[in-house]
């Protein structure tokens, strides 16, 4: 998965970097988690006010999105590529393509941005998805 860093605030080198890798390590969890339909990743990842934007317009709120995720996935092969972080304080925006097979074998792909916040604790909690697919 290529990731990079497009933007940073002002701040502390060490710590955009070490913040940097982190979201890298939780874009990657989020994904892996998706695929395997891992509730428990996303309890410990996502706010309590999380909204999701789904492909088809609906938007799910938390307990709408452990729902669907909990539902094993038809699709295979699931990953990100194009992953663009873009740090703003105690904001980051996490921009990716997915790439997948559908269940009848054929290549699909879609887009995302996930909207992570820096909470009091210093943890990196999931607020808001957009989901979106070609």
């Amino acid at each position: 998965m290529a990731m990079q860093a497009t933007e940073r605030t002002p701040g502390s080198a060490d710590l955009a970097s070490g913040d940097l890798a982190l979201l890298r390590e939780l874009n990657e969890g989020y994904v892996r988690a998706v695929a395997m339909s891992d509730v428990g990743w996303f309890d410990r990842h996502l706010t309590k006010d999380f909204l999701n934007s789904n492909p088809d317009g609906s938007l799910v709120d938390r307990a709408g999105f452990l729902a669907q995720i909990a539902k094993p996935i038809a699709i295979t092969g699931l990953r990100c590529e194009d992953v663009k972080i873009r740090i703003l304080g105690d904001t980051a925006l996490i921009h990716a393509r997915t790439v997948y097979a559908k269940p009848d074998g054929q290549p699909a792909a879609g887009r995302y941005t996930d909207i992570w916040m820096r909470q009091a604790d210093g943890k990196w909690l999931c607020v808001a998805a957009h989901v979106t697919r070609a």
